[in-house]
Order: C-alpha cells, then structure tokens, then sequence
C-alpha cells in the first residue's frame, strides 16, 4: 500500500486468520498496523493512498480487486470494523438507534420499524442496561465503554465473517477494557467470526490471540500462534517487545528493558532489514538485503538472518 506522496506504507505484510479464531496485529505506533486493516476495508483511497499490488483473500474472492460499488456491500456486512475511539467513530447528531439501523437499512433492505427493532435486539445483545431507554439517546450522553460497545453492536449487525478491531479499549480504562474483551470472546463463541484484533498491548494479546503477526516499519517481522510468540520469539524485535514488559518482579534497582534507538521514517528507511539499526545482531548482509518473512518451523514464520541465536 502506498500513500499519495510515494512511500511505501505497508511492505510485504501477509497472515492468515481461520473463522472463529483471533489474529493480533502488533507493533509500535506507525509500523503499519491501521493501515493495513485500512487495506482490507477497502479505505486506504479515501485516505489519499492506494494498493499497488497483492491479494486479500476472503470468502473465495480478491476483494482487492473489487470496485467501489462491490466493496460498498461488503463493507459493514462482511467485513466489519471497530475503531479505537468510539466517541469520533459515532455521529453526534444522530441517536445510538439511528445509526445501528442504518446498518439493518443498508444491507438488509429493512424498512426503519424493522431495523429499530433490530437495533434494540443488538443493544441487549452487547448487554447494555435499560437498551429501550438508551436507543434514543446521543452518543454524548453515554460513557465510554458504552459507546465501545455500541461500535461492537454495529459491527456485528450483520453477522460479519471477519471482525476488524483496531485498538477498540485504549482509550478505556482497565475494567471497562476487561468487560469489551470478555464481551468481544463471548460473541465470538457465538457467532464464530474470524477478529483481526491490532494492539499494542502484549497483555490483551495474551489473553485474546491464536494467532500473532508482529510489524515494524511497515513490514511484517514474524508470524505464529500465541504460544510460540511468546516463548520462542525467533525475531530479535519481538524479544526486545517481550523483554520491555514490566514484570511483577521488577524492583526499584532493576530499570525496565527497552529497545535502543528508535523507528525509522517510511521517508528514509536504512537499506536491508528495516531493524537494523537497533539490532544487537545485524552484521553483513543485514545492511544490505530485507530477509523475507520464511517458515522457521512448522506454523511459525520469521524475517530474520539470525532466527537461530535469539
């Protein structure tokens, strides 16, 4: 994908997610992670940018390749997406009713008694107290996690195969984050939908993930389920990521890991891998070739010349 101005945004990325199981998207701010959940909304246009080449694979079709008009049914149907802020995301003007049935009217062809009707079914499904009250309120007269979970109730309106949620408890506190999350699970047992769930919070990707993939300045770096990601990273980013997490054990003589220096501009990338300035282990032909993102072992995929002494 590549913005108006030339650079190059996202490189290479490629991942899969099953139907009922979660991917996690992770990695520093800027390293590409909206951006390609952008892509497979069929968005990246709107925001001065464009696909230059690739597949995105869902339900049998490249819907890269679509036109605006096919995309347009697709998109709040199919593929759904969370924002990370609710209170932007959501229309001021219009009451949390209105805008859940435009989905109903959209897609379904519903008249508007039919889709307020299936708007407070979707209200009493992400559990909101007192739905028949609060389907006529404003977005400004709910709280936070309220509205995460009236994004969450629009998102699922249709029974969307795959469910984009980019960074949807940031701006959350811890226990309003833990009921989304719960909440987010739950429906998925239900429904069985295929989430893309893009963090920076290793902490959620331990409790929600099967899957991993880990991006940095627009490239995917490593690729596997949880469980490898977190005992056996095979990237020397990913280690520093895990090592740079607070520890309940960590004293007051004992500073916090972080990773030297810091991401490169998309302007001005170094030549080879993309890491190499921060890499304890980049020498030779890590200044002069990107290492591609290659089967390690079984199910785990890594772009790494090193994979071997992490």
């Amino acid at each position: 994908m590549h913005k108006g101005s030339g650079t190059r945004t996202c490189d290479g990325v490629s991942f899969t997610v099953e139907r009922g199981k979660t991917l996690a998207v992770v990695g520093e701010s800027g390293c590409g992670k909206s951006v390609t959940a952008m892509s497979i909304m069929g968005l990246v246009q709107d925001a001065n940018g464009f696909i230059e080449g690739g597949e995105i694979i869902f339900e049998n079709q490249n819907i890269a390749s679509l036109s605006k008009d096919k995309m347009q049914t697709i998109r709040g149907n199919r593929i759904s997406m969370i924002f990370q802020e609710p209170m932007t995301a959501l229309n001021p003007v219009y009451t949390i009713g209105q805008q859940i049935a435009e989905v109903f009217r959209n897609h379904r062809g519903m008249n508007r008694r039919q889709a307020m009707a299936e708007a407070l079914r979707m209200l009493k499904l992400v559990h909101i107290p007192d739905p028949e009250k609060r389907l006529h309120e404003f977005p400004f007269q709910m709280s936070g996690g309220m509205r995460q979970r009236v994004m969450i109730a629009m998102a699922l309106a249709c029974e969307p195969g795959l469910l984009i949620a980019d960074e949807p408890t940031t701006a959350l506190d811890v226990t309003i984050q833990a009921q989304i999350l719960r909440l987010m699970k739950e429906l998925q047992r239900e429904k069985h939908t295929a989430i893309i769930f893009i963090t920076h919070d290793l902490g959620i990707v331990a409790e929600m993930a099967d899957h991993v993939v880990v991006m940095y300045a627009g490239k995917a770096v490593e690729y596997g389920n949880v469980f490898d990601i977190f005992e056996r990273p095979k990237h020397p980013y990913t280690k520093g990521l895990l090592n740079s997490i607070p520890s309940r054990t960590l004293t007051k003589a004992h500073r916090l890991n972080t990773i030297d220096g810091t991401v490169p501009s998309l302007r001005n990338l170094p030549v080879g891998c993309r890491f190499n300035t921060r890499c304890p282990l980049a020498e030779g032909r890590c200044f002069e070739v990107h290492p591609p993102l290659e089967t390690y072992e079984s199910g785990h995929k890594v772009a790494c010349y090193h994979a071997d002494k992490v």
